[in-house]
């Protein structure tokens, strides 16, 4: 190599401010290692900060709320027998499958019928399923619907770690079968109760637009961002906006 190509190297290596020896290259790659473990102990640090929060939170809210889940609980009873609660598989953190919980707010036969419906899909994107007058609904699940009541039982799904109080709402695997690429990242975090896109709207907001909120999210989640999410989420439901 010629003296003059040397030199226009190093002064190319000087001005983008990369080593110019190995000594200067180890200190280089050492620094960049002390920040991934930077990194990686503050990322650790939140989402135990976040788990802490999630117990609390659901622990102190299945207290508070046990005579009402009581009530619900003999209500849908009364109804239409047993069993109150709907137990379904769920695709959560990484795709792993876990049973979640809702209160029942349908006929016992609606998962049989269900087929019979798809036609009168009212979602946009033809990925989730959605109808405001669901013949299916029974008279307890209009209501428990309307002020997201149903939801409550998911507290429980929150103690055993498979939700997390916010997060993207976790699909059906028939829903994720669909899912593009792209639509996949939803699942690079752990579900939650609720999301950017359940106080915007909720079922009113197209799946598209779903997928992109969750995204947002994933990519600016705080424990600031997650209390002002929870805080937003109280108005949100007592209204009743978008919920069907």
């Amino acid at each position: 190599m010629s003296e003059e190509i040397f030199r226009a190297r190093q002064a190319l290596f000087a001005e983008l401010n990369l080593p110019t020896s190995k000594a200067s290259l180890r200190l280089l790659q050492f620094r960049h290692r002390v920040k991934i473990m930077l990194w990686e102990a503050g990322l650790g640090s939140l989402f135990a900060v976040k788990r802490v929060m999630d117990i609390l939170g659901a622990g102190v809210g299945l207290l508070l709320l046990s005579p009402l889940l009581v009530a619900v609980a003999l209500a849908i009873v009364i109804e239409d027998g047993r069993p109150f609660l709907f137990r379904q598989q769920r695709v959560g953190l990484n795709g792993r499958v876990f049973p979640f919980y809702k209160f029942r707010s349908m006929y016992r036969n609606a998962e049989a019928i269900r087929q019979d419906l798809l036609a009168r899909n009212e979602s946009a994107d033809g990925v989730i399923f959605k109808m405001k007058q669901d013949p299916r609904v029974t008279r307890v699940g209009r209501f428990i619907r309307r002020f997201s009541i149903d939801e409550l039982p998911q507290l429980f799904n929150v103690i055993t770690g498979d939700l997390a109080l916010v997060g993207p709402r976790p699909p059906l695997p028939a829903e994720v079968a669909e899912y593009t690429l792209e639509d996949r990242k939803r699942l690079h975090v752990k579900p939650g109760l609720t999301c950017f896109w359940q106080i915007q709207g909720r079922s009113e907001i197209p799946f598209k637009d779903q997928v992109r909120l969750d995204l947002q999210y994933i990519q600016s989640q705080s424990i600031l961002t997650d209390i002002w999410i929870l805080l937003k989420t109280i108005p949100a439901v007592l209204t009743g906006k978008g919920a069907y």
